[in-house]
């Protein structure tokens, strides 16, 4: 499968797994099949449009976070966009937290 499909479902397990819900209440909410949104998580199918947006709706998330800053092919900066996508998902004071553990890491090896 694509490379988009398989980071769009990481990022839909990421934002789910954030909100505590199981594929089959995910499923539900965005009236779609429990074994649907576990093959678009492992990259297995490509999403329909319309099921991306029931999807992000009831994750409740703007359509566009789901693709946002995804970078395709073989680059130089996959562990940062995979730290993009695991961090992005999580709640602003998260990501906070987050940000000064890695900015107090580096401090700390360049001593």
């Amino acid at each position: 499968m694509s490379e988009i499909a398989k980071i769009t479902g990481e990022r839909i397990r990421n934002y789910r797994n954030n909100l505590k819900l199981n594929q089959e209440a995910l499923a539900e909410k965005a009236g779609l099949h429990n074994t649907y949104i576990g093959q678009l998580e492992r990259g297995e199918k490509n999403a329909t449009l319309e099921s991306i947006e029931k999807i992000a709706k009831a994750l409740d998330l703007p359509l566009e976070i789901l693709f946002e800053k995804i970078i395709t092919g073989n680059t130089k900066n996959e562990y940062a966009a995979e730290c993009y996508d695991i961090i992005s998902s999580l709640p602003i004071s998260e990501q906070k937290v987050i940000l000064e553990l890695i900015k107090k890491m580096i401090a700390y090896k360049k001593i």
